[in-house]
């Protein structure tokens, strides 16, 4: 297995690139999910912590209008039509929800971008950061922003999969919950990108 933490940011930005196909992922039947889909992107933000690298995630504040209301999650939301492209989105939410400076914000690429069931379609944006930073949370929608390590993340001992029903005729579809950490637990869609983004990570022969 690879070392992750031995990554360079180069090395991340090459396998992003290489990984990239353009086919929007979905795990949901087309009939269940609204059309057209609302455009959003999240950032994942990476970060070098005592030589290794790390996820910076968010607590949602509870908001009973906010479907994502108190769950672990990556700062992001719907795009505006003053975004010219997911990277916008992305850091526009980031700057707005944590008070992470865009220009502070190195951008690496993205993940394919992925449909969720409340009709989503996300682009996942991978940027690194320098840390510690001096981050300031909209408290009305950020109630705690945290740090988890990548190699943490990449072992099989701390996940697993369950599965969520869906109505009748349709077959249950895989979900990844992540084992507690630092009193928060990782479930759902983030859960789903930081997969991703490991298989992404972790390949060593990347053919476009």
């Amino acid at each position: 297995m690879i070392n992750l933490d031995s990554l360079t940011s180069e090395d991340i930005k090459s396998r992003l690139a290489l990984a990239h196909t353009g086919v929007v992922e979905s795990h949901f039947p087309p009939e269940l999910l609204a059309s057209p889909p609302r455009l959003a992107a999240v950032l994942i933000p990476l970060l070098r912590q005592e030589s290794a690298w790390h996820l910076l995630l968010i607590r949602r504040s509870q908001n009973h209008r906010d479907p994502h209301s108190g769950q672990v999650a990556f700062p992001g939301g719907a795009s505006d039509s003053s975004d010219c492209n997911p990277v916008e989105t992305a850091l526009r939410e980031a700057s707005e929800e944590i008070g992470l400076n865009p220009e502070d914000v190195q951008v690496l690429g993205h993940l394919d971008e992925v449909m969720t069931i409340t009709s989503y379609r996300v682009t996942p944006v991978v940027g690194m950061i320098s840390w510690p930073y001096p981050l300031q949370l909209a408290a009305n929608e950020v109630s705690r922003a945290f740090t988890i390590p990548l190699s943490w993340l990449a072992d099989p001992a701390n996940r697993r999969t369950e599965l969520r029903f869906l109505p009748a005729p349709y077959n249950p579809i895989p979900v990844t919950y992540y084992q507690s950490y630092d009193g928060e637990v990782l479930w759902g869609a983030s859960a789903g990108f930081i997969q991703r983004l490991l298989r992404v990570l972790s390949s060593i022969n990347l053919e476009k």
